[in-house]
């Protein structure tokens, strides 16, 4: 039987969702205590990944195994075993077929932005002290919105067939003292979220212009665009799944 787990994490303690074979991950960690309670070896396909140092508000993985699980009292399990910053919301059968990262309409990112220096975002947010015009960094971001090839945010020497990216939404709103850039599309290269904020900030600080921002695009050219921002402003918020992948026969 096939399940999916959806859960939450910080990632400051961790090098990103994927294992490494001399770092700590979050699939590591989650396989190893599932395995555990479960008595039987577990391997989690995940939405996607992450990098080293960034959250996840909401992320998916699937699972399958013989036996038909009580989810309910699985999850409380989980939670007790678990370190304190991996979260399991919620543990759902699904089709044999469902698949966490190919049946994945969507997904959402946010990244947070502070003015003021904060002992209590240092590790959550990315701290600039000079003034941001956020006006620019809007119509920067609609730019993004007439565009589907996003090589120049993409990490050097990646092995993706395609730079293609359908994106949804991009821009920015204002909470308090944090700015928060938020950025929906069906599929993300690797590092594009950190490039797009990077390249965005530079407009913010008037170190760059909303036109220049569709020359980078053109230019294919990661280096182009702005600097990568830190991992640890950067959220994985929402994964939209069609709703019949849930709706089990019988």
């Amino acid at each position: 039987m096939r399940y999916f787990i959806e859960f939450s994490y910080k990632g400051k303690a961790y090098h990103g969702w994927q294992r490494q074979p001399k770092a700590r991950s979050i699939q590591q960690t989650m396989e190893e205590a599932m395995s555990t309670l479960l008595r039987a070896e577990v391997q989690l396909v995940g939405a996607g990944r992450t990098d080293a140092g960034v959250h996840a508000r909401q992320l998916f993985a699937h699972f399958d195994i013989d036996n038909k699980l009580d989810t309910a009292e699985l999850v409380n399990r989980l939670n007790a075993f678990l370190p304190e910053d991996i979260a399991v919301r919620e543990i759902r059968e699904v089709l044999p077929k469902a698949h966490a990262r190919f049946d994945a309409l969507e997904r959402t990112y946010e990244y947070r932005v502070v003015g003021q220096k904060d002992p209590f975002s240092t590790d959550w947010a990315h701290y600039i002290h000079l003034p941001l015009d956020m006006e620019a960094m809007n119509l920067a971001s609609a730019e993004l919105l007439k565009h589907s090839d996003f090589e120049c945010f993409s990490k050097s020497n990646t092995d993706v067939k395609t730079y293609v990216c359908h994106l949804k939404e991009a821009k920015w709103r204002r909470e308090g003292d944090t700015l928060i850039f938020s950025i929906t599309a069906d599929r993300f290269l690797r590092n594009m979220v950190r490039a797009v904020v990077g390249t965005l900030l530079d407009v913010g600080l008037g170190k760059s212009s909303v036109e220049n921002v569709n020359s980078i695009i053109k230019s294919k050219d990661r280096g182009e665009a702005g600097v990568s921002v830190p991992a640890k402003g950067l959220y994985l918020m929402k994964i939209t799944y069609p709703d019949t992948l849930f709706q089990l026969h019988g």
